[in-house]
């Protein structure tokens, strides 16, 4: 029987057969532990990172009550969004990382939509 990391791995390899950022269309890939959320804009053809944010953020940590809400999931997207808006990528592919679109990764995007990003 297959655990429940194992199978969400298996859908996000599934997915990023087909995903893959460019330099003028980067990656925005999201992962989401029990506590925390990590944003990180990806270059795939260059293997570099754009920009990154998470709950563990200076800006964010002081000023979040809890880190695993859909609120500080959605602080995180605005953050990431706006550090990429800020290295002149304006246009992202979303990468929900094998997780449902729902919840705190649907609200890391909403966020980043929010904040510029256009997806």
């Amino acid at each position: 029987m297959l655990h429940r990391r194992e199978l969400r791995l298996r859908r996000h390899r599934r997915v990023r057969k087909r995903v893959a950022g460019t330099a003028e269309r980067p990656r925005l890939n999201v992962f989401r532990s029990s506590r925390h959320m990590y944003a990180q804009v990806i270059d795939d053809a260059r293997g570099h990172t754009v920009a990154a944010a998470s709950t563990l953020d200076r800006e964010l940590r002081g000023a979040l009550g809890s880190t695993a809400t859909v609120e500080a999931a959605r602080r995180v997207g605005e953050l990431v969004a706006r550090r990429a808006l800020e290295r002149g990528v304006a246009s992202v592919v979303f990468d929900r990382g094998g997780y449902l679109y729902h919840g705190r990764v649907a609200a890391v995007a909403e966020g980043a939509r929010k904040a510029g990003l256009q997806f």
